[in-house]
């Protein structure tokens, strides 16, 4: 039996994060991944490749549609589906190759196979082919992220009735694809395949998709994308699939989505199937979550839980921080989280991006706000870059003019949410964001605008 200060189960970015600042910390670190390469759903099958197929999309797009009134001209536009698929693949291979190198860099000893808990110091690991080997440590990470939520009445099939791990690798274009749910990964998907040709459908159950995000913002968004040609039916109830018609109802009427393959997007579940939890004694909650305190220990001493297992957004960036934090505390360091400042992405184009609260949850809550505005159409890189739907909306508190949360539409908007991330973090204020010098031409000033807006003090708005 192998002896560890911590054992880490699963390589997700959660797990690999947790394990690799507990060896800068000192900690002898072993990491537990059943999957043969490091990075977890993420890495693997999830926000990377995702990220890939939208970036490669966007650019035969682009070559179609916009190149033109640029004064450039490529003749024929030409598509290569297994060339576009082996880039992703490329993408995904150069960083979870990079992953396992800074495993091995750091003296984190990865261990492949399925574990279990013996006992609450001990684990289990199977490997795929050979005897099962035993790990001991006083700490013990449970770090197994989340998967695909299956509807009872559409198992995934993989060829016709397919879940995310299956869309970014379809061998050819689907003719009609059928899209259940109307959240960021359906959406950013669908709006792959849709680039490439395929008739999209996006069903949701909901009133809109996007369903976070404030009313103003899901109209543009909405309007934007039924505008690239993915088509949108909300208040729709999925009731079956079969003989390639995907049928739902709204207000007792049925409707029929021709499909020959239906995506079912509508979440994603807590795993941590066959841990052997119960063994152990460790408590779930009524949504199968692990249950874990303020400083995301389970009720068993020495087993923590982190990421997509616990309570909370579904988010890598969230799995790693917690990850961060529980290596500290378990090194007797002062780990911490602000679970309040978590951003959201929606990585279509544009994007869509949030933290804290948006306009219509902070009036849900009574709270007395200002709202600052700032449309990309009048935003000099925007409109350089042609890339002027959307805009920032900033919402702070009406006596302290502390900031309390942000929506943005528009290009680049995961990566402008970050400063007002920063700002909040310090208990900024809108005045402090609108006085912060922005380099120009740039989008960021948007943010600036959108800041000074909120004091209806916006240079280059009426």
């Amino acid at each position: 039996m192998s002896s560890f200060d911590l054992i880490v189960i699963g390589a997700g970015p959660g797990g690999y994060v947790c394990a690799f600042r507990a060896a800068q910390l000192g900690l002898k670190v072993a990491l537990v991944e059943k999957r043969p390469t490091l990075g977890g759903t993420c890495l693997n099958v999830g926000c990377i490749p995702s990220k890939a197929l939208l970036h490669s999309s966007e650019h035969l797009v682009w070559a179609k549609q916009h190149a033109a009134e640029h004064g450039i001209g490529f003749g024929s536009v030409t598509f290569d589906l297994p060339a576009f698929l082996k880039r992703k693949d490329d993408v995904v291979a150069k960083l979870v190759g990079g992953v396992s190198a800074l495993a091995k860099a750091r003296k984190v000893t990865v261990v492949t196979g399925a574990a279990s808990f013996v006992s609450a110091n001990t684990v289990s690991v199977a490997p795929a082919a050979g005897a099962p080997t035993q790990l001991t440590a006083k700490n013990i990470v449970v770090a197994t992220g989340s998967a695909p939520v299956e509807l009872p009445f559409l198992k995934f099939d993989g060829k016709s009735v397919v879940s995310s791990d299956h869309a970014i690798a379809f061998d050819s274009i689907p003719k009609k694809l059928v899209v259940v749910g109307g959240g960021a990964i359906g959406l950013e998907l669908g709006s792959v395949w849709s680039r490439l040709g395929a008739d999209v459908t996006v069903v949701e159950f909901l009133p809109k998709i996007a369903a976070a995000y404030d009313d103003d913002i899901v109209r543009n968004f909405t309007r934007i994308l039924q505008k690239q040609g993915l088509k949108i039916e909300v208040n729709a109830k999925v009731t079956g699939y079969a003989n390639g018609i995907l049928t739902a109802e709204r207000d007792g009427q049925k409707l029929e989505f021709p499909a020959d393959k239906v995506l079912v997007s509508v979440g994603r579940r807590p795993y941590a199937d066959a841990l052997g939890l119960e063994k152990v004694g460790v408590k779930l909650d009524d949504r199968k979550r692990i249950q874990v305190d303020g400083h995301l220990k389970t009720n068993v001493p020495g087993i923590w839980a982190i990421g997509d297992v616990v309570a909370g957004p579904m988010l890598a960036h969230k799995a790693e921080e917690d990850g961060v934090a529980v290596a500290e505390w378990i090194a007797g360091k002062a780990g911490h989280i602000n679970w309040d400042l978590m951003p959201a992405i929606v990585y279509t184009s544009p994007e869509v991006a949030s933290v804290g609260l948006g306009e219509d949850a902070a009036k849900a809550k009574g709270l007395a706000v200002n709202i600052g505005k700032f449309n990309l159409a009048a935003n000099g890189r925007a409109i350089a870059a042609s890339a002027t739907d959307g805009y920032v909306k900033i919402i702070a508190d009406a006596k302290t003019d502390r900031i309390l949360g942000a929506q943005i539409l528009g290009h680049n908007a995961g990566e402008l949410i970050s400063e007002i991330v920063t700002h909040m973090e310090y208990g900024g204020s809108a005045e402090d964001l609108g006085r912060t010098i922005h380099a120009h031409p740039t989008m960021s000033e948007a943010v600036k605008e959108a800041g000074l807006a909120v004091s209806k003090s916006a240079i280059h708005a009426l």
